[in-house]
């Protein structure tokens, strides 16, 4: 999940002197912040620090962050005739920055742990794009799915397109895994979920299967997948079958309901409160060893967060959980 962030003192420095779209735009800067983390904290992966909604303003929906209240969109697509206007991209092109930080990150890493990149999922995409910014009941987004659906296909059809192309050109400039961040897919049940987005979300697994296949007729290994969405307890099953080898689950499922309904065969990435850690260690331990005693052992469990790390979280905290976690998986 997030790594970077406001939690750290090293980071709040930077964003003292450069907007966050500045470090995401900036690979040097970019480098700098996704490394702070592997420094502080005994995690096993690095995080690509970037933002999910960069692939947007290509597309011709420009978008600010507005301190305090996230990212703001500057006109936001509420017709069949704005979802119509978005213009197609050549990810390698338009978001080339962020793919040389990914090589800068890379050879600053020198194999000390992998790199993650990740890319944000059509409803997530489109929603922030049709609401305008963070909403409560995507009724915008909603309305548009509803009652234009013809127009909704054609425009996830269009973000499947360029994501699924974006995290192959991660994939080709040197990320070990990639993630798909669906953080706002949960505000849908299960058939719409069916019939608004699996077959766009698919889109995007199937071209990266499609590269991973590419790589193994050339004797290379194959980069794995992550699917992760907030809240969706009840459609885990449908996020399995949109694709990822590995399948993300937030902390309000107990992780061993999670993975029944995800299947044994593929791997869980998840899942504690990331809440508990503004709390006392001892409450943040007890409740790993519940997490660690559902996973019971089986191979495929990645520990996690349920989301990403809170602001005002002490480092201290994050610090102590990850060893923590290896103390008790290594035993």
């Amino acid at each position: 999940m997030r790594q970077a962030g406001r939690y750290m003192s090293e980071y709040r420095s930077l964003r003292e002197r450069y907007s966050l779209l500045d470090l995401c735009r900036t690979p040097d800067l970019a480098t700098e912040v996704t490394l702070q983390p592997v420094r502080r904290i005994e995690v096993d992966a690095a995080i690509l620090f970037s933002d999910l909604l960069l692939p947007l303003e290509p597309m011709g929906i420009a978008f600010d962050f507005v301190k305090g209240e996230g990212p703001a969109i500057e006109n936001p697509l509420r017709s069949e005739a704005d979802l119509a206007a978005v213009r197609r991209f050549e990810p390698r092109e338009q978001l080339s920055y962020v793919l040389e930080a990914i090589r800068q990150i890379k050879r600053a890493l020198s194999g000390r742990v992998p790199l993650i990149g990740f890319a944000g999922a059509p409803f997530t995409l489109a929603s922030y794009a049709i609401e305008g910014g963070h909403s409560t009941n995507f009724a915008h987004t909603k309305a548009l799915m509803y009652g234009h659906p013809a127009a909704w296909h054609r425009f996830c059809d269009l973000l499947a397109d360029v994501i699924g192309e974006y995290l192959v050109a991660q994939i080709e400039a040197g990320v070990d895994a990639v993630q798909v961040f669906d953080s706002w897919v949960g505000a849908l049940n299960a058939a719409d979920y069916r019939e608004f987005i699996l077959p766009h979300v698919r889109k995007i697994f199937d071209r990266l299967a499609a590269c991973r296949a590419g790589a193994a007729a050339e004797g290379g290994p194959g980069v794995p997948t992550i699917h992760f969405g907030v809240g969706t307890g009840s459609i885990l099953g449908e996020l399995r079958e949109g694709g990822g080898d590995v399948i993300g689950a937030d902390w309000r499922t107990p992780l061993d309901e999670a993975w029944a309904r995800i299947g044994s065969d593929r791997a869980i990435q998840g899942n504690l409160d990331p809440t508990l850690l503004l709390g006392p260690l001892a409450r943040v331990f007890a409740a790993t060893d519940e997490i660690l005693e559902r996973a019971a052992g089986r191979p495929g469990h990645i520990f996690n967060l349920g989301h990403g790390i809170l602001p005002t979280t002490h480092v201290e905290h994050v610090q102590a959980l990850a060893r923590y976690v290896h103390q008790k998986t290594r035993q």
